[in-house]
Order: structure tokens, then sequence, then C-alpha cells
């Protein structure tokens, strides 16, 4: 830190001196110290002008551009999770879900899909009336899965740029939300009161729409930056039953 204090001063003294050094050769070649100073009052009248527009624009356009790429390098880490864990946890959120094809008809990703079509999925997903059904033997099977992958989400929280992704900072909270309610009640889960089984609905409903928004979001931002990665995602799309990772004649 040390090193570049000094480095910021020696730059900022040899610039000085250079700018000195111009305004002296300029007096000793035409002796005319008014013309200096009219041109100096000048340029530090200028320099404010200078200042607004570093500030207000070009600051901008770089806070910009490092978002952009800040929130690339978060899609790829959105995409290890939908491979490792996100694509399964669809399939199994579903199986909760009765009225789940009524969902999936609005969630078929097509290659024509545009901004607002994916705009559309997300809000149609996110207003959806989920009518949770529980299925004790699978709500064991869903416990196992999460327990199972808890340490890979831990992992994924380690990332202090998370933060700036807000809708998948929330998944995650909600999934390990989820976890925790059913691994606390350990193998009392069958046999456990309705208040308990419509708490973990709500907690099923609010984990399934919020993963269902945010893969709609990864795959808008597969198609607009990486075609050949969202070709795939459609054909695997875990909202469409039929899905096949074949590509048809």
């Amino acid at each position: 830190m040390k090193r570049v204090f000094n480095w910021t001063v020696n730059v900022s003294l040899i610039f000085i001196a250079a700018s000195a050094l111009t305004y002296t050769i300029h007096y000793l070649l035409f002796r005319d110290t008014h013309h200096i100073f009219i041109y100096m009052i000048g340029d530090f009248g200028f320099l404010f002008i200078d200042v607004l527009l570093v500030v207000l624009f070009i600051e901008r356009i770089l806070s910009r551009r490092d978002k952009q790429s800040m929130m690339k390098k978060l899609n790829m880490i959105i995409g290890t999770f939908f491979s490792e864990v996100g694509m399964d946890l669809l399939k199994k959120f579903s199986a909760f879900v009765n009225n789940a094809e009524n969902l999936e008809k609005k969630l078929k990703i097509s290659p024509l899909w545009r901004k607002k079509d994916f705009q559309k999925a997300i809000t149609a997903a996110q207003e959806f009336s989920y009518e949770i059904k529980i299925d004790k033997d699978k709500l064991c099977e869903l416990r196992d899965f999460l327990l199972d992958k808890r340490s890979f989400m831990m992992r994924l929280l380690e990332n202090p740029n998370l933060l700036e992704h807000e809708s998948f900072t929330d998944l995650l909270w909600a999934i390990f939300h989820l976890t925790e309610e059913l691994a606390f009640r350990k193998d009392k889960l069958e046999e456990l009161p309705q208040e308990d089984y419509n708490h973990i609905a709500n907690d099923l409903k609010r984990a399934y729409s919020q993963i269902t928004s945010v893969w709609i979001a990864y795959t808008g931002h597969l198609k607009e930056s990486y075609p050949f990665l969202f070709s795939l995602a459609a054909r695997i799309n875990p909202m469409d039953p039929n899905a096949t990772p074949i590509i048809s004649s």
C-alpha cells in the first residue's frame, strides 16, 4: 500500500513539475504573464466540467461494464448450480405440485423466444397458484437429496459477489430453509401433524417458484450471450416433460 502511495506522489510531482516547466518556457519565450494567466484561469474553469463528465458519465459507463462482467461470472455459477443441483430439484419439486402441467405449458422454452417472452414466463412462474400435495415418501427422498447437496450449496454462498444477484441469493436461502425444516424433523417426516405439512408445503411453494424464475432468467441470459449453450438448455428444459437432448430432424 505504501509503495502504491509513493508511486502516486512521485507521478503527481512529475506532472506538476512538467506543467511549471511548460509555463516557464512560455514566459521565457513571450514574456507575457497576462496571456499565461488568462489561459490558466480558463483551464481551471473548464476543469470542473471535466470532473463532472468523468464522475457522471464515464464513471457510470465503467461501473455498468464492471457490473455486466460480474453478472456474466455469476451466471457461470448459476449454470454450475443447475447442472449439479437445480435440474434435479426442479423435477423433484414438480412432483409435489398437483397442477404442475398448467405451469409447464407456459414454460416450454422456444428458440423463437425474445426478452419479453422470458419475462412473461418469469411473471407466470411468480404469480402461478401452486397446489402442493405432500407425498411422504417423496418428501424423505427430497430431504436426503438436499442434505447430500448441502456442502455444495454452502460453497456457493462463499462467493462474496453472489450478493449482487439478489434473486439467486434468495433462492439459495429458500432451499437452505427447506433443507433445515426437513432435516430437523429427521425420521418423523412420515408422521407429522397436518400443520407441519402445511408449513412445509409453503416452503416448497416458495422454493419452487424462485428456482423456476431463476431458471427462466438464466436460459434467457444463455440465449442472449451463449446461443450454443441455450440450445442444450432449451432441449433439456426440466419444465417440459417431453424434453429430450436429442436434436430431432
